[in-house]
């Protein structure tokens, strides 16, 4: 297997540092728009795990260009393209990606459009249909687009599909459940807002009209932050409100499980919800590009530039990759899963990962939201490099067998594993 891996930042910095830790591949490819955060990595690498760094090299790419992908994947002999850049970037990596006769992963799907006039009722483009939609030029090429394997998407994923094999003879909802404790503080000590994750795909999903699903009245959708409910989280987390977001598992669960409903909810926090809500009533969410007048030059002039205020924004506020020293606490991703057992008795459980900040520092160098986003591809291109997961066509992680997914993630270290503990809570 011979890796591209588009995208140095922090996800695709945390995936390189553990791609570099296992030795499955023939080679990785680490590219980016901006080659030092690429070559960046590679230092990195080459200063922890020297015995790996001979198979790792670094490369500039335009992700928004089908072609440039192309051309990358067989300049290196590219046998996969994992994508691990923002959503926007999915449909140019993704056709550029069967265009060059490479198996293709990522870790969000392609980008929805609300209902052009009922948006909070009806669905319009839902996450993913761009790439499924094109399953069967896929399958005729012999190629695999797995898609959505992150933590969330990925790793939620895969806790339904094992929930669905061996926990349950019937079930009535799938709920996808995250939250956490993290804090984030200035220099000073002072909490201080600042987003653990890619603020552009934060956005995307929180303002857009959540998915929902239910077997007798297939996907709809409600208004931004709708149903909230408390969700009493494991691993010293504790209640949390949580309220529907748009994901990627409500759009991929039911194309694959038998469940009368569907959700994803999210714990974000009154801040944080309501700087979401300031940032939608001033037009600041805006992908479109406005006209702004730059700082004055040397000589005293403005001049004209062309910005998406969703970009400006990301410009103004920390890169969630240089956080991790800064941050504390432990995040959650898990499934919360109910129905009936294999015994016929009524069940309630939560499957779960949860990792704390401290030990991704300390072994990674890495803030635990984005390597545990991170976790996920590593443990799938290891599955899909030794023969134990395989197809052709779009898919979803639903697709494969969960078993050999999460013994490989929680076997120790010294075993062969990643010896990263999954947890089932019987509620």
């Amino acid at each position: 297997m011979k890796i591209l891996l588009i995208g140095a930042g922090g996800v695709g910095n945390s995936l390189a540092k553990l791609l570099a830790t296992r030795d499955f591949y023939d080679a990785v490819v680490v590219a980016d728009y901006d080659m030092s955060r690429a070559e960046g990595v590679l230092e990195w690498i080459a200063h922890r795990f020297p015995d790996a760094s001979p198979r790792f090299s670094a490369a500039q790419i335009d992700a928004s260009s089908a072609a440039n992908v192309t051309e990358a994947a067989l300049t290196h002999g590219s046998t996969v393209v994992m994508n691990a850049v923002e959503p926007s970037f999915v449909e140019a990596i993704f056709d550029g990606s069967l265009a060059a006769g490479a198996d293709y992963m990522d870790m969000a799907m392609s980008l929805s459009h609300p209902h052009p006039s009922d948006p909070h009722q009806k669905t319009g483009i839902k996450l993913g249909d761009y790439q499924f939609e094109k399953s069967a030029e896929w399958d005729t090429a012999g190629r695999l687009a797995l898609v959505g394997m992150g933590v969330e998407p990925g790793i939620s994923d895969v806790f339904a599909r094992y929930a669905a094999d061996h926990l349950f003879s019937e079930i009535d909802e799938i709920g996808v459940r995250d939250g956490a404790n993290l804090v984030v503080t200035d220099d000073e000590g002072r909490e201080i807002f600042a987003p653990s994750f890619s603020i552009w795909t934060t956005i995307e999903e929180c303002l857009n009209p959540p998915l929902i699903w239910e077997k007798d009245a297939g996907w709809f959708t409600t208004a931004p932050f709708s149903e909230p409910e408390v969700f009493d989280f494991p691993a010293g987390i504790g209640p949390v409100e949580c309220v529907n977001v748009e994901h990627e598992e409500v759009a991929l669960v039911p194309r694959y499980l038998d469940a009368k409903r569907v959700t994803f909810k999210y714990g974000l926090g009154d801040e944080f919800i309501g700087v979401l809500k300031t940032l939608n009533l001033m037009g600041l969410d805006s992908t479109t590009p406005i006209s702004v007048r730059t700082a004055p030059d040397g000589d005293g002039k403005r001049s004209i530039a062309s910005v998406a205020p969703r970009d400006l924004v990301a410009a103004v506020l920390p890169d969630p990759a240089t956080l991790g020293e800064r941050m504390s606490g432990t995040t959650c991703a898990g499934t919360w899963v109910t129905g009936t057992g294999p015994d016929g008795s009524p069940r309630e459980v939560y499957l779960y990962h949860a990792i704390d900040n401290a030990w991704t520092m300390k072994n990674f160098d890495a803030q635990c939201v984005v390597w545990q986003t991170a976790l996920a591809p590593a443990v799938a291109l290891e599955l899909l490099a030794t023969g134990v997961w395989s197809g052709t066509g779009v898919h979803g992680p639903e697709a494969f067998d969960a078993k050999p997914f999460l013994d490989l993630m929680a076997k120790p270290e010294a075993e062969g594993g990643y010896g990263q503990a999954w947890g089932l809570d019987e509620r």
